[in-house]
């Protein structure tokens, strides 16, 4: 199992369970950077490739899976976003926590690839139930400090057991009672499977307002093709077919949102995806009867048409049961605003490491070659490729289509690239984008058939 979640009893202390005091088995393992963070990989883990796709087999406690660097770059586009622009806290400190952080790499990448003018207003908590991940992630911290200076805050909320190295609280609890202690503006859960079992402790650990990101890897249950996993677990009637992914996103934006609402709180999407092997959302969460309530008409079904892909219903008549999935999140998915400003070269700005970051980390072992600064720049960029583009159509009502499936749908002999399509859709008034999954779909504000016209359109000009 993933660190944090094994099934046994709280220690009393922690001083019996991890210290930090010296370094681990091992250490310092293969040198590796993530963003701009040296990441100390375990000696039984390969050096990961530049583009991993898809889940790592776990072999040990303490593993890092390189194929949610994406991912983890993402939360700290988010929380530096959040600090800069003020619409978490405005101007007052932010309390993150990752309540299963293992080795620390995303707590870390908080601390060492946030603007460091925002850094004094970042307090981090980093929790797991696993001492050994614990100690590795606290010499990895211990070896590349950032030097900052991270005053306390004079209510700080921490528990009495724990480990303070370059301003990041260590600690060793189960994550239900990590989240409980305090009250945090920021909480990331990324579990091993799913992450049903964590939510309404999240949502509870957050003060009025607050950020919850949420990762499940359970991708089976969540987009239908295990049909009882997806009913166990979050009450999902699923369909395997073109919309599977998307249905996967708005299944787990949904079951979020109905966690909230038990706890009269509401939901405000930032963004959500699937990104290959996993679905990751992040939303803001408020204390709110009211919204609530009104995320409640945001819940539906998505039904499938013969004479279109589908629509969204608050629920399907009998006739359209067994061409319905759901129930699911039906309203938008981002937030614009915040959404427009994760550009590919902000995401370079930010996390590619700089000529002094290399020369540092040299220093400690790594070796980093002009090939491997490319493929970094690369990574970095597809991390956040197509989101801004298509910020403001995913942050309201649009029309998703399948690129491989409108030619068949329009009965035309060939397809224009997507490239001309969304240009040709746009020239015509209908905003329209590529959006960001490992399959080709666009998002439109034009009607069904006006895709369809213009496929045929551009095939008999061809």
């Amino acid at each position: 199992m993933r660190c944090g979640q094994e099934e046994e009893s709280i220690p009393s202390t922690m001083a019996d369970t991890f210290s930090g005091a010296d370094d681990p088995a091992g250490w310092p393992g293969h040198l590796w950077l993530e963003g701009r963070t040296v990441v100390h990989l375990q000696s039984n883990q390969e050096r990961p490739s530049h583009m991993p796709r898809g889940p790592v087999a776990k072999s040990r406690t303490g593993f890092i899976n390189p194929a949610m660097a994406p991912a983890r770059t993402r939360s700290v586009l988010l929380l530096q976003d959040a600090l800069e622009y003020g619409w978490l806290a405005e101007n007052r400190p932010i309390r993150a926590l990752d309540a299963l952080c293992a080795t620390g790499i995303r707590v870390r990448r908080w601390r060492n690839e946030i603007a460091p003018e925002l850094q004094e207003r970042l307090h981090i908590t980093a929790n797991d139930l696993d001492s050994q991940a614990l100690d590795w992630a606290l010499s990895s911290v211990r070896n590349n400090r950032t030097n900052g200076s991270f005053p306390e805050l004079e209510d700080e909320q921490m528990p009495i057991e724990h480990i303070t190295e370059d301003g990041i609280h260590f600690q060793r609890y189960d994550a239900r009672m990590a989240m409980i202690q305090g009250s945090f503006q920021w909480i990331d859960l990324d579990p091993f499977g799913s992450p049903v079992q964590f939510l309404d402790t999240a949502i509870q650990g957050l003060g009025r307002v607050g950020v919850l990101e949420v990762t499940a890897t359970d991708t089976a249950a969540l987009t239908g093709s295990s049909s009882t996993s997806g009913m166990r677990r979050y009450g999902h009637n699923g369909i395997v077919d073109h919309y599977a992914h998307d249905d996967a996103v708005r299944v787990l934006l949904g079951t979020v949102a109905t966690s909230a609402a038990r706890l009269d709180r509401s939901i405000e999407p930032i963004l959500a995806l699937f990104d290959g092997h996993h679905v990751r959302v992040s939303v803001l969460v408020r204390k709110s009867k009211l919204g609530a309530d009104e995320n409640r008409q945001q819940m539906g079904w998505r039904v499938r048409h013969d004479d279109l892909p589908y629509t969204f219903v608050k629920h399907p008549n009998p006739e359209q049961f067994e061409r319905s999935s759901g129930p699911m999140w039906i309203g938008p998915l981002w937030n614009e605003d915040i959404t427009g400003r994760m550009t590919e070269d902000h995401a370079v700005n930010c996390c590619l490491p700089t000529e002094d970051d290399l020369k540092s980390c040299g220093e400690t072992g790594l070796e980093w070659s002009d090939l491997d600064q490319v493929y970094a720049e690369r990574e970095l960029r597809r991390s956040v490729r197509y989101i801004s583009d298509a910020s403001s159509l995913l942050s309201s009502e649009h029309l998703l289509l399948p690129y491989d499936q409108i030619a068949p749908w329009a009965k035309a002999a060939s397809m224009p690239s997507m490239i001309d399509l969304i240009s040709a859709l746009n020239e015509d008034g209908y905003l329209t984008a590529r959006v960001p999954d490992l399959r080709p779909y666009i998002a439109t504000k034009a009607p069904y058939e006006a895709v369809l016209e213009m496929v045929r359109k551009m095939d008999s000009t061809e």
